[in-house]
This record gives structure tokens, sequence and C-alpha cells, in this order.
């Protein structure tokens, strides 16, 4: 797909949520664009799928004929491939197409679009699947009042977003499958940034997550895993994918029950199999899903300075207990870096946003920098990065890098606060600044005002405080003043008008005049 041919889809898709905009907030109208979206691409890929098998049989998917014996043979068939190789089934009579195309033509079509969507839910129970796809259209409400006054507004609506989907062709055959699943990020990301704070929490600018892909990909073309434990929309996951050949398996967690969904969903629309995400919805640090377990990559973009129970009990979990301080129920931003610390296996490299406040403030957090920094030798890198970058915040942030098995005791510190562009409501990262902040990461190179190496013992003479100014000089200073030169000067100065006065005196007394005061 062309840059010029994205743009088209993008603006079309753009479109079609304008067609829900003035009915509802950002976040709600999200929800039922990309939730149509998501059902066209597994209507689409289950037509594909049915077609080729029944090749052999001369047969087009929608050509069985549904509630006769020989086609529900056929559709037995097919469902039981169907369901191992992709994870769901629709019938014929229940794919995107065909529910579009009799909305086109004035039919109604609430009850049987309800209907469908929970047979794809339904299609999987019992299955391997059944967790990826459980409860995976909640958000979808096509009962909402928001939707129209009456059934027949609403039907009008939706058969008019779902006549607009249908006419994109989201070009699921190419060699390019990912087509849709870009354009569905698209979406996203343009909801983040017109909804706020709200909206943006579950997503993570494209700039700042090429970063970190990079960072924990660094030396690697192939990665057995990835993990986020703050997961929001899945972005990040599949950032890290773009940048190596082949990841396994993908792992995550999410809080919020919506995003949770747009995670499950996005994974599945940029063609990772539901055997290779394992995606669990639930609190964290309160109630990690994946004990036990270590990963090769790992990244986040935590709640900044979120709150936490910080309960003494958990002094005594493996993620905390080494330490002997839990991060502060005000502030939860260390108790995440524990939380993946102990989920880092120990080839792995690890990547989070965290704002500023956590390199310096004092107290626990002082204690634990202290530990990974003194005791485990596991910080890295420390990167600043601009202010007003993320959706709903303009506050200054920071990558921390942290691995468990390092050649070297220095500290990579990178000040690239002043690497970004400015556009109307918020800074923005540009190709070349991504490309140099990830070149100084990984060179570990000295440049004056951009990058230093600490030593163990310099980090220690600032009180383990972390706060980059104190590593990396922002700006020329100032050139020292020699006051014995000054001085010398102002007497040279001085000699030179007493030289001048005694002139202008004798030049008056021989015109006869009298010299000035």
């Amino acid at each position: 797909m062309t840059d010029e041919q994205k743009r088209k889809l993008e603006q079309k898709l753009w479109d079609i949520a304008n067609t829900l905009r003035g009915k509802m907030g950002a976040d709600e109208f999200r929800d039922y664009i990309l939730g149509f979206i998501f059902y066209k691409y597994l209507s689409e890929r289950m037509h594909g799928y049915a077609d080729r098998i029944l090749g052999d049989d001369g047969m087009a998917y929608t050509d069985i004929p549904e509630g006769t014996p020989q086609g529900e043979e056929f559709l037995s068939a097919v469902r039981d491939a169907s369901l191992e190789a992709l994870g769901y089934f629709l019938r014929p009579s229940e794919l995107f197409t065909a529910i579009a195309r009799r909305g086109a033509e004035g039919a109604f079509i609430l009850g049987d679009l309800k209907t469908i969507l929970n047979n794809i839910e339904r299609s999987t129970m019992g299955t391997e699947s059944e967790e990826d796809f459980d409860h995976l259209f909640e958000d979808l409400d096509l009962s909402s009042t928001k939707l129209g006054r009456t059934e027949d507004a609403k039907n009008e609506l939706i058969a008019k977003v779902l006549t607009h989907l249908d006419a994109i062709d989201f070009a699921l055959d190419d060699a390019d499958s990912d087509v849709l699943g870009d354009a569905y990020e698209y979406l996203i990301g343009q909801f983040a940034s017109g909804a706020g704070k709200k909206a943006g929490e579950f997503y993570t600018p494209q700039e700042v997550s090429t970063i970190l892909a990079r960072i924990v990909t660094t030396g690697k073309t192939r990665l057995r895993s990835v993990y986020d434990p703050t997961c929001g929309s899945g972005s990040l996951l599949l950032r890290v994918a773009r940048e190596v050949s082949q990841v396994d398996d993908f792992y995550g967690q999410e809080m919020n029950r919506t995003t949770y969904n747009l995670a499950r969903m996005n994974m599945i629309l940029h063609g990772v199999s539901y055997r290779n995400f394992n995606l669990r919805q639930e609190d964290t640090l309160e109630h990690p899903q994946h004990e036990g377990q270590l990963f090769e990559a790992i990244v986040a973009n935590p709640p900044f300075s979120a709150k936490w129970s910080a309960r003494p009990l958990f002094l005594t979990d493996d993620r905390f207990a080494q330490y002997g301080r839990l991060a502060p129920a005000s502030k939860a931003d260390f108790a995440f870096v524990q939380h993946m610390l102990a989920h880092l296996d120990d080839n792995g490299a690890m990547a989070v946003v965290l704002p500023h406040g956590a390199l310096f403030r004092g107290g626990a957090e002082g204690a634990i920098r202290e530990f990974i920094i003194r005791e485990k030798n596991w910080l890295d890198a420390v990167i600043g990065l601009p202010a007003n970058i993320f959706y709903g915040t303009g506050i200054p942030t920071c990558i921390m890098v942290f691995k468990k098995c390092r050649e070297t005791e220095d500290v990579l510190f990178v000040d690239a606060s002043g690497c970004f562009e400015k556009a109307k409501n918020q800074n923005y990262l540009r190709p070349a600044d991504i490309d140099r902040i990830v070149t100084a990461f990984r060179t570990r190179s000295e440049d004056p005002r951009f990058a230093h190496k600490a030593s163990r013992e310099e980090i220690a003479g600032n009180g383990w405080n972390l706060n980059i100014p104190r590593y990396v000089e922002s700006f020329e200073a100032e050139p020292e003043i020699d006051l014995a030169s000054v001085v010398a000067d102002i007497r040279r100065i001085d000699a030179a008008m007493v030289g001048i006065d005694a002139r202008i005196r004798a030049f008056c007394a021989e015109l006869g005049l009298e010299a000035p005061v």
C-alpha cells in the first residue's frame, strides 16, 4: 500500500467516524467503529479461508445452500477446520458483506446483527480460543439510545456505517496483510489525540513506541516473548514485533475492560494467532496474571504516578521482597518497575516510560533506585524525552532501560528534551530525533550536551539521584571571567581618558575658550 493509498483509506475511515461523531463522545463512537472494523475483518478472513478449503470441491463459501442436509454437512466440516485454524466460525449468511447489503437495501438488521456477534463468541465455546473471544463485542451496544431515539433510527445509522465500511477494500489477500490492522491503529491514535487524557491513557504515541521497541530489540532478530504489564490497546506490543523478523508469543495485562477488548481485537487484526497471545484483564500490581513467567523483552508505559494499595503484605511478595521497601501508595511508578524486573529474563531487556520525578524523588523510591544500581547493576540507561509529547499531559517524561546481565557498570544518560518539533497542540519526535536517540543508546558514545556515561561512583556521589541535568549539560557553559584582565582593561581605559581630557583642555586654552567640566 502506497502512502497515498493509506492516506485515502484513513480519510475514509475518519469520515465514517464522523457519521457517529455528533451522537456521542469520542471514546463511545470509537467502540462502535473499531468493533465493526473487527467484525468485517473476521468475516473477510473467514470467507477467504472457507473459499480456499472448498476450492478442491469447486465450491465458493457463499454458494453453500444453508438449511439443506448437504449444505449443513459442508458447513459442519468448514466449522471444524475454521475453529482449528482461525479460532472462530461464521456462516455465509452471517458474513459482514451479507448483513451490510441487507441494511443498504432497507432491511431491519439490528436484531440479526446482535445475534451474529453473539454467535461469533458462542462458536468458540469449549475451544482453545474461547478466552480470547469471550465478551469481545460487549462494548458494541446496539440497543443504546445514543444511536437513535427509535429502533428504525438506530437501524438506519448502523446500516449507513456498515455500508460505508463494506465499500472499503482492506486488501486482506495482499502480501501486506497488515493494512486493516494499521487502519485500526490509526483510528486508535486519532481517538486518543482527539479525546485527551481519557482516550490517551491506553495509547502510547508511535514515536515513543518505536524508541522503546528498538531499544529492547537491539542486537536481536527474533524474540521468544514480549510482555507489557499495562498493555492498553496492545499497540506497543505490536510495535516491538515490527523491529524483528519474528516474535513467538505476546503477553500483556490491562485493567480497563474496554481497553482489554481493544487489545485482543488489535492482536487478531494484526494477524497474531489466538495461540500466540496471552492477554489478561486485571490490576497488574494487585492481581498479577503471569506469575513465575520470564520474558525476553518487556516494554511499558504505565499510568504516571498512579495510586496503589502498597499493603505491607507485599513485602513478602517475590516481586518486592528483596528491595525491603515498597513504592509509596501515592506513586506506583517504581512498583511497576519492580514488577517488570521480576519478570525480566536474564538475557532480556526492559524499557519503561516514567515521569521525571521517578529519577530524583527520595524516600522509598530513592532506596529502590539505590538497590537497583548499587546492589544489582540493572540500570542500563536513562533517556530524557521532550515535554508535551503524550496525549492528555504536558509533563516531561523519561525512558528507563534495564538489563540483568550487563557487561558494564556505567549508566548512559541521554538528554533528548530538545529533540522535537512543535505542532499545534503538542510536540512530536521526528524520524531524525528517533534515530539520534536510538543510535546514542546502541553506541553508548559520549556526545557533549546530549549523552554521557556515568560511573556508579559518580551516581553515588549524587546520592543516587538520576536527574539528567546532573550528568548532561544541556547548554554551553558561560566563559569564565578573568577579573585581573578586566581590571587591567579598566585602568588602561581610565589612563586613556585622562590623556584625552588633558588634550581637550589644552586645545580650549589655545582658542581662549573655557574647557568643559
